[in-house]
């Protein structure tokens, strides 16, 4: 329930008076005892509201007492703390005075110490130091002969290696110039042949062609005692080229004169009769081609089973392969395979490849004799390094004997210089013992 303020009280009378004004001037009765209804109500939440007040009043002033007490007890508990914690930080002070004066004299111990201890680590260490630079010179002088040795042979084998280096690249601008002479008589072979349909117009030198790009081939990828072109067999047949294979008396056959009048046809046809006339031109002449080699050239005993028939145009054997694939079976079914110059060149260099595979194993025994050479070159070799492995051992047992040597010499020098008495002699024998112990320990 809202507390009634001053104002609002003064409000609410104000507008009553003002109420029972005009009802005392109208003079109606029940509009006189509904306001004395009002203004006795009103009195009495005034009432409340007054007595509602006073208790709130009389709270606030018993807690303002309580928090007086609070804060008096706080503020008392709050000096102690302060004493307390002057007090703890005093002792504490006290504490740590003591235990820096103690680890002040500790560490001071300790300096003085470890500065006796470093002295003494130095000295030895400066003595170890000498008798090791003595030795690392030793080493040093040794290592440098061997170098020199070493680098003699180095130049020797360098100046071999260059000799041979130059040996070959002889022989490498030798056979760029053979190449060279190739490539222009290639060119100038080219400006001669002239125009492709003008040689495919001609038959006899349409032959020549075919037969000049597979001797062409031929003689870049095999040596001139391999093969052989226009050989008579025991049938009295000439073949284009002959490929005489190791190991065998079976030699390969090669013909180059493949029929090109009807791909000629074939190019120049344009109603479907003619390109149909033409296929079959085609069909007719290169199947009696095949027929016409499995007959002459596949000859039991003399020559291989199987025969190439050489195409001199990519785009020919492309139609082939394309359009007439039942010549091409009909090829396979006779031992004759076709191929174009691209083909023909990874035949040749396959034959190569076996070529000089028996070579190899022709040679196969002097190789094993070089290699044998040559690892008894590389056993000298490891003997060699053996002992020179055994002469290092040795110089560093030499030099071990001679620090010994060293060692005792100068024990018995100082044993002379101090012959006072017989303690003292027993000292020196005992500092040359230890002086032998380090500088075994040293090496």
């Amino acid at each position: 329930m809202v507390e009634p303020s001053p104002s609002s009280l003064a409000d609410w009378l104000a507008a009553l008076r003002e109420v029972l004004t005009a009802a005392a001037s109208g003079l109606d009765p029940a509009l006189v005892a509904g306001a004395a209804v009002v203004l006795a109500v009103v009195l009495l939440w005034i009432a409340l509201g007054l007595r509602r007040a006073s208790e709130a009043h009389k709270r606030e002033a018993l807690a303002a007492a309580e928090f007086a007490e609070i804060k008096g007890r706080l503020t008392a508990m709050s000096e102690m703390t302060v004493r307390r914690q002057s007090e703890e930080a005093r002792a504490l002070d006290e504490r740590v005075e003591q235990v820096a004066a103690r680890l002040g004299s500790a560490l001071d111990g300790v300096s003085r110490r470890l500065s006796d201890s470093l002295a003494e680590t130095q000295r030895q260490n400066g003595d170890t130091v000498a008798r090791l630079s003595e030795r690392v010179d030793t080493l040093s002088r040794h290592m440098a002969q061997s170098l020199d040795t070493v680098s003699a042979r180095l130049g020797d084998n360098l100046a071999e290696a260059g000799r041979r280096t130059t040996e070959t690249l002889s022989t490498l601008n030798e056979r760029l110039a053979v190449i060279a002479e190739a490539k222009q008589s290639l060119a100038d072979l080219s400006s001669e042949v002239g125009s492709l349909s003008g040689v495919l117009a001609n038959k006899q030198a349409r032959g020549a062609f075919g037969q000049l790009r597979m001797e062409t081939i031929i003689r870049d990828a095999l040596p001139a005692g391999v093969y052989e072109f226009q050989a008579t067999l025991s049938n009295g047949k000439r073949p284009d080229c002959v490929i005489r294979l190791p190991n065998t008396p079976a030699a390969l056959v090669i013909d180059s004169k493949f029929p090109l009048e009807g791909f000629e046809a074939l190019r120049v046809a344009r109603a479907p009769d003619e390109v149909k006339a033409a296929r079959d031109a085609i069909r007719e002449a290169v199947g009696r081609h095949i027929d016409d080699i499995a007959e002459k050239y596949l000859i039991p005993g003399e020559t291989q089973d199987t025969a190439l028939m050489f195409v001199p145009s990519e785009s020919v054997y492309g139609d082939l392969h394309e359009h007439f694939a039942d010549l091409v079976q009909r090829a396979h079914r006779a031992r004759v395979v076709i191929v174009a110059p691209n083909i023909l060149m990874l035949a040749v260099q396959t034959v190569q490849a076996v070529i000089k595979d028996a070579k190899m194993r022709d040679q196969a025994g002097l190789i094993q004799r070089e290699v044998g050479l040559l690892l008894a070159d590389v056993s000298r070799l490891v003997e060699r390094v053996s002992e020179l492995e055994r002469h290092f051992s040795l110089s560093g047992k030499a030099l071990e004997k001679v620090s010994a040597s060293a060692s005792r010499i100068s024990g018995r020098g100082e044993r002379l210089v101090s012959l006072d008495l017989e303690d003292k002699a027993l000292e020196g024998e005992a500092a040359t013992s230890s002086a032998a112990q380090l500088t075994q320990r040293a090496s």
